[in-house]
C-alpha cells in the first residue's frame, strides 16, 4: 500500500494519494486549489488518479476540483456540505478578506458529486475505504478509514494537539464532540 501526503496550497492544507502500490490507480484525499502541487504529487509516484475524496466542502479540502474534471474522475463529498460548493467566493472572501490575486487560480469545485453516507464502504483504486460520517467541523465533514493500514484520514476534524474548529460556517462544537 502507497500512502503519501504533501501540505499544499496557501493553508498548507494535507492532500493524500492512496493507492496499492506505485505505478497505480489512486485515490486523492482532499484537493486544495493547489492544481501543480496535485500533479507533481502523482507524478512523484506515477499514479493514476481515479477518485477524489474530500473530508468536507472548505475550499482548502475541496476547491481543488479542477483537478478531478481534468482527470475525468469521480469527486465524492457529503451532500451536507455541498451548499459550501455553491458560494466558494464567499469562502475566499472570509478567509482571505479582499480578493488577493492569483488566490482563486485552479479553484473550482466539481460540478457534480457522488454522495458519501456514513457507513459506506468504498472500494476505490485497489483500496477499502470506509466513510465515517463526523459532523462539527462543518455538516458533512467526513473521516475515510483504510482499516487495512490502521489509518484515518480526518481532515479538519482534529488538528495537532486540538480539535477541529468550529467558528466557520456550518461549525458547531457540541456535534464536534458528539461526533469523536
Amino acid at each position: 500500500m502507497l500512502i503519501e501526503g504533501q501540505a499544499l496550497w496557501l493553508a498548507g492544507t494535507n492532500c493524500y494519494v492512496v493507492a496499492a502500490e506505485r505505478g497505480a490507480a489512486c485515490v486523492i484525499v482532499d484537493a486544495p486549489p493547489d492544481i501543480a502541487g496535485i500533479e507533481t504529487l502523482v507524478a512523484a509516484y506515477d499514479l493514476m488518479p481515479s477518485a477524489l475524496l474530500a473530508t468536507h466542502g472548505h475550499v482548502d479540502h475541496a476547491g481543488g476540483g479542477a483537478v478531478a474534471a481534468g482527470y475525468g474522475i469521480g469527486a465524492y463529498l457529503h451532500p451536507a456540505d455541498e451548499f459550501l460548493a455553491l458560494d466558494p467566493a464567499s469562502q475566499l472572501r472570509m478567509l482571505f478578506g479582499e480578493p488577493m490575486p492569483g488566490v482563486a487560480e485552479g479553484f473550482r469545485f466539481p460540478t457534480g458529486y457522488i454522495a458519501l453516507t456514513s457507513g459506506d464502504n468504498l472500494a476505490l483504486a485497489g483500496v477499502s475505504i470506509e466513510v465515517m460520517h463526523t459532523p462539527g467541523h462543518t455538516p458533512g465533514h467526513c473521516c475515510f478509514l483504510v482499516a487495512d493500514e490502521g489509518v484515518l484520514f480526518s481532515g479538519d476534524q482534529l488538528f495537532a494537539g486540538s480539535i477541529g474548529r468550529t467558528d466557520l460556517p456550518g461549525g458547531d462544537l457540541p456535534t464536534l464532540v458528539a461526533s469523536m
